[in-house]
């Protein structure tokens, strides 16, 4: 079918797949009972008339970018995929996961004939080999924003991200001109219009500094190719997306103080001096919003509650990170999953822990994990990016995990977090790892939760009772297993410990037989993996 419609030869071609697929319709039924539907609203009593036009500019911008990352993943036309099929269920799953490729289980294909997943996406000729791209004579090769394809001649040529997408990143700039020239914030409008010539030229660096020093702008917009996640040959290009959001200001003054704080949570991670020896930014801030429309990247899959941006470690050096925290699409994984899985998982006795408020400072203090430990590796030239390979992101998603308990169990002890107890902390983050799991061996996140889940069993921290089969968290004993699973982690970027790391991905990141039970429970008691968004201007009530 795909073959046929995109005139490729990636996939396979059968003249009745069409048919074959309608005649599975309560399969995919079934599969998109997996995703709670979330309508993405915010407060726009807050805005003033001139921003809410900036709105549908904005989330214009954004369904281009959403076309772009359709051809970076994918490959096929969208439009001529989704005309040819006419079972609803199949057309709306494949736009859900942006291609036949199941992103909650594994990037198994999921339509006949499709074959498995291109590691290089489509960042790369599908016949290119290894040896083919190491003796390319082009460094730019390397660069995050260019793909690389087959000149008339067969030969791999190099082609930037601005002029392989030139014609719908033209569409993008003319709106974000429109939405800076509109913008009444001076800084925001700065940041739209410098992001405009970013996505023209594909040099970020002075839009990612004017991004971090906005001041006072209630609407908030990232976008660009931000993210490598999808690039798993090299683990290198970066895929488009967009958010588009809406300041919480009562929550981001609330928070304010814990950006202060950032020298001091590096200085006493459990680490010797040297693997914490980097500080972080001074300019930091933690930001709270209400999302009211995601494209492209973070669209796909598994919904992102937090962000921790810029990712260029020369902004990290000179101004910090920015945390952006979705306190709504947060609130809606909460009520839908989180607390309903806690009610099914969590011994009876320790239900009463699993809370929002824990949830928030969970996922707040991931988000400032990842501004803490060492970018560089000790005593070599190299990045720990660069060091680790392919298990950096997984190792990195590992430590912004435990990191955040070692900052929460601090705080309280601090008496800086007043509204919770550390327990619901600690019992929250146990039913948000049964969360997180159902993601899969194709998410970061998701194996870096299977990492601390057996790190903790090992070490009796949570417990099962295998007649409930049911889990509960030893107090004590989960303290300490935070700190050395903390000490591990931050030692092996420090070292940029491959074997180390390859290691205990091979020891953990994996789901055993017991806890692959106890996630079919959760399936069976039909408790949505993740959600998908309604969202658009008549959501929003423009």
């Amino acid at each position: 079918m795909f073959a046929c419609l995109a005139g490729m030869t990636l996939l396979g071609c059968k003249s009745d797949s069409v048919k074959d697929q309608v005649e599975k319709t309560s399969v995919f039924q079934q599969k998109l009972a997996n995703y709670a539907v979330v309508s993405l609203t915010a407060d726009l009593s807050v805005l003033s008339q001139n921003e809410k036009k900036l709105i549908p500019l904005l989330m214009q911008a954004s369904r281009v970018i959403d076309e772009i990352y359709w051809a970076q993943v994918c490959g096929f036309d969208k439009q001529a995929l989704c005309e040819e099929i006419e079972d609803e269920y199949l057309r709306k799953y494949i736009e859900i996961n942006y291609g036949p490729w199941d992103r909650l289980d594994g990037m198994k294909p999921y339509v006949e004939g499709a074959g498995p997943r291109p590691l290089g996406a489509q960042f790369y000729p599908l016949d290119m080999s290894y040896d083919e791209f190491q003796t390319l004579q082009d460094p730019d090769k390397f660069s995050q924003f260019s793909i690389l394809r087959r000149n008339e001649f067969g030969r791999l040529v190099v082609i930037p991200y601005h002029a392989a997408y030139q014609d719908k990143l033209d569409q993008v700039i003319e709106l974000l001109r429109k939405a800076g020239e509109l913008a009444e914030n001076e800084s925001f409008s700065k940041y739209l219009l410098s992001r405009a010539d970013a996505l023209g030229t594909d040099h970020y660096y002075d839009s990612e500094t004017l991004w971090m020093q906005m001041e006072g702008n209630h609407l908030d917009f990232v976008i660009g190719p931000i993210e490598d996640s999808e690039d798993r040959l090299f683990w290198n290009k970066a895929v488009y997306g967009s958010i588009l959001l809406v300041r919480d200001q009562d929550w981001s003054e609330k928070l304010e103080r814990f950006t202060l704080l950032l020298p001091y949570l590096q200085r006493i991670l459990p680490v010797e001096n040297e693997y914490k020896s980097e500080m972080p930014g001074v300019e930091s801030s933690i930001d709270v919003f209400d999302a009211i429309y995601y494209s492209g990247n973070w669209n796909a899959g598994s919904k992102k509650i937090a962000i921790t941006l810029p990712l260029d470690d020369q902004i990290h050096f000179r101004l910090g990170t920015r945390k952006l925290q979705f306190k709504n699409v947060m609130k809606a994984k909460f009520d839908k999953i989180l607390e309903p899985i806690g009610n099914m998982i969590i011994s009876p006795e320790q239900r009463h822990h699993v809370k929002f408020d824990a949830f928030f400072e969970n996922t707040l203090f991931y988000e400032v994990g990842q501004s803490l430990g060492m970018k560089n590796t000790i005593g070599s030239s190299e990045t720990a990016k660069e060091a680790l390979k392919d298990y950096s992101n997984i190792i990195e998603e590992a430590k912004a995990e435990i990191l955040s308990l070692f900052i929460v169990t601090n705080l309280h002890e601090m008496g800086q977090l007043k509204d919770t107890e550390l327990m619901d902390n600690y019992v929250t983050a146990l039913a948000d790892i049964f969360r997180s799991v159902r993601f899969g061996i194709a998410n970061n996140q998701g194996v870096a939760n299977m990492i601390q889940f057996y790190y903790f069993l090992e070490k009796g921290a949570i417990i099962r009772d295998s007649k409930t089969t049911t889990y509960a968290v030893d107090f004590e004993k989960m303290k300490q297993a935070m700190i050395d699973l903390s000490r591990d982690i931050l030692m092996i970027q420090g070292d940029g410990d491959a074997e180390r790391a390859q290691q205990m991905l091979k020891e953990k990141g994996f789901i055993r037989e017991e806890l692959h039970a106890d996630l079919m429970r959760i399936l069976k008691a039909k408790i949505p993996t993740d959600i998908i968004f309604e969202q658009g201007e008549e959501i929003v009530g423009l």
